[in-house]
């Protein structure tokens, strides 16, 4: 069954049709129905990287150190919040990470607060887009292992502590990794479907208190996955890290 075409994704799909076929054969990927091929979600998603570039530029010519306004107080919250995260998670070393793990986290808050808005939906709930998010932190952190530490010395401590158990414990360690972008992907896409379907159906039975609590737990749940998101990524970075580091 065709999913339901945002406004939005109607436009795109109405005047954009040839660029979205051509950007889907550059990665030999075919559309369903050619003539339509924007889906919602990645409309959404171009949408929140527009905002996030958008609201960056318009940010970036006011900081001060004098007289900084409230949008700059707002992003130095999360920023003091997510370095303070990363010292206690990933130790001293935690900084060097935060350009990435700060992007990662304004990307998903926003994919997740957009459903808020009436006439849009929350690219988190369709699962390509955590498991995108999921697959880059597994890429992120093993390769930053790769780089700090070395081939063999990274790959020594999916051994375990004690040579004999080694046998056991790397079949272990491999499985544990190989499922971290699975579970990082079914936890955030299963929480902001479950949100967007309760907020969906009270909007539905009643337009005044119970839409408005249920939103701000919306809210409350976007702010909470993209900060379990991240900081589960910040753990994964803290094997990564040389012990004498930590």
């Amino acid at each position: 069954m065709p999913e339901h075409e945002l406004w939005l994704t109607k436009l795109f799909n109405n005047y954009l049709a040839g660029l979205g076929d051509w950007l889907l054969s550059l990665f030999r990927v075919h559309a369903e129905n050619p003539a339509r091929p924007w889906t919602n979600f990645i409309v959404m998603q171009i949408l929140v990287a527009a905002i996030i570039l958008v609201l960056f530029a318009f940010l970036r010519p006011r900081l001060s150190m004098d007289r900084p306004g409230k949008l700059q107080h707002v992003f130095e919250v999360i920023y003091t919040f997510l370095r303070g995260e990363a010292n206690d998670n990933i130790g001293h070393e935690g900084p060097r990470f935060l350009p990435f793990l700060g992007t990662l986290f304004i990307f998903i808050l926003f994919s997740n607060l957009i459903g808020i808005i009436p006439g849009f939906e929350s690219p988190t709930m369709n699962p390509s887009v955590p498991a995108g998010c999921a697959v880059l932190v597994f890429v992120y952190y093993n390769f930053m292992g790769f780089k700090q530490q070395g081939l063999f010395k990274y790959m020594k401590h999916f051994a375990g502590p004690m040579p004999l158990l080694a046998p056991l414990m790397i079949p272990i360690e491999l499985i544990s990794h190989m499922a971290r972008p699975l579970s990082l992907t079914i936890r955030l896409f299963a929480n902001m479907l479950a949100g967007e379907k309760v907020t969906v159906v009270f909007l539905g039975l009643t337009y005044l208190v119970a839409p408005a609590v249920f939103m701000g737990l919306h809210v409350f749940v976007s702010f909470l996955q993209a900060y379990i998101f991240v900081l589960l990524a910040m753990m994964y970075l803290s094997e990564t890290v040389p012990h004498e580091q930590h």
